[in-house]
């Protein structure tokens, strides 16, 4: 029965943190599933190995890989804001767009991206339209027509160009999606840091 009384504070954000959680891991499941199908009917592979290279080095390499490839680009994107009025009104206003994010849903959010990305960016759209259009494509896809924003696109550029690379170089999506969660979880956090926000407790 109604009461009259309109819940609590902490129980709105909740329940709008929880959307938001909701609706992230829906569209980036909407694009991985989207890469499957499409690679599915083009290639009748999964969006994962390379159209003509087969994996060139162990997992355990092509995951290190991945991994210094991710703590590279986090060093330089970190420089770049440290260094450039431009750097730090697009972190300015990515950590305002985030709002209050915990260290788990930062890696959360990190891990859908990262995978959801790649298997449409590179594991679907690379092998059919080559490096150079799935990386300008990914860049366009990044693109925001607000001030402080715009120059996102470049930094996604020029990574997703590094991604592309990977892919080639590696043969499967491993190293690219690992560096591509990696950027995404640590970069995440800390802009959501920086704007001061960090949501109590730890739960997904």
């Amino acid at each position: 029965m109604p009461t009259g009384k309109s819940a609590p504070q902490g129980a709105v954000q909740a329940g709008q943190v929880s959307l938001r959680v909701r609706w992230v891991l829906l569209f980036y499941g909407v694009l991985a599933s989207l890469a499957v199908i499409w690679r599915l009917w083009a290639d009748q592979v999964l969006p994962w190995r390379s159209a003509h290279t087969a994996p060139s080095a162990p997992a355990w390499a092509r995951l290190g890989i991945g991994i210094a490839a991710g703590l590279a680009l986090v060093v330089v994107s970190r420089a770049w804001v440290a260094r450039s009025s431009a750097g730090q009104r697009l972190a300015s206003e990515l950590g305002r767009l985030l709002g209050p994010l915990s260290w788990r849903r930062a890696w959360l959010f990190a891990l859908a991206s990262g995978l959801g990305e790649e298997a449409l960016f590179r594991g679907a759209l690379q092998p059919r339209v080559g490096l150079v259009a799935a990386t300008l494509l990914f860049g366009a896809a990044h693109y925001v027509p607000r001030p402080g924003l715009r120059v996102w696109s470049l930094f996604a550029l020029l990574a997703g160009a590094l991604f592309g690379a990977m892919f080639e170089a590696t043969g499967d999506l491993l190293a690219p999606a690992t560096a591509h969660v990696v950027v995404n979880g640590l970069n995440l956090r800390r802009l959501a840091r920086s704007e001061g926000g960090d949501e109590g407790g730890d739960g997904v």
